[in-house]
Parts: C-alpha cells; structure tokens; sequence
C-alpha cells in the first residue's frame, strides 16, 4: 500500500502540470507577497520620514490624511487576500483535481 501511495506522489510530482502549477502558484504568491511589503513598509516609511505629510488635517476636522491611509493598507490586504482565496479555489483546485485524475489510476 505505502508503495502504491509511493508511486502515486512520484507521478504527480513529475506531472508537467504540477510543475506549471508550482511555478505558477509560487509566482503569484511572491507577487503578492512583494506588493503587500512595499504597501505596508510604504506606510510606514510615510509614518518614519514624512510625519507632517501624514499629519495634514484632511478638511476642517481633526482627522489627518494619515487615517484613511491606514486603512487603506488594511482594506488592500483584505482585497488581495480575497484575490489569492478566489484564485486558489477556482483555477487552483481546478487544475489539482485535473492533476490527480491524470495521475491516478
């Protein structure tokens, strides 16, 4: 049986679609893993370097532009994160399932 379960990992590994599917998962994880930390360090840089920029009151109130920038960080990282679940329940669950039907027997 272990040997069977063997063979049936070898054949999805070496699968040309698993390879693409690596690459191609890897890649948009990267991607969004590189555009989140140029937001969030962006932000906190602005915070670091630039605190008058994000003190300017926005209006008459007493709410400064530093606020909705914030929670611009946190609505983009839902946004994306929305996006990796979307695309990993669609095009990446579609192509493992092709995968494993390809693979087993």
């Amino acid at each position: 049986m272990a040997k069977d379960m063997a063979d049936v990992v070898q054949r999805i590994q070496s699968h040309p679609r698993y390879q693409a599917l690596r690459r191609k998962r890897s890649r948009f994880g990267w991607t969004l893993t590189v555009l989140m930390l140029v937001v969030y360090y962006g932000y906190i840089g602005l915070i670091a370097f630039d605190k008058p920029f994000l003190a300017q009151a926005i209006g008459s109130g007493v709410t400064s532009i530093g606020i909705p920038i914030g929670l611009g960080v946190i609505v983009f990282t839902i946004l994306i994160t929305l996006l990796y679940i979307r695309r990993a329940n669609g095009e990446y669950d579609r192509e493992t399932a092709q995968i494993l039907k390809d693979a087993t027997p």
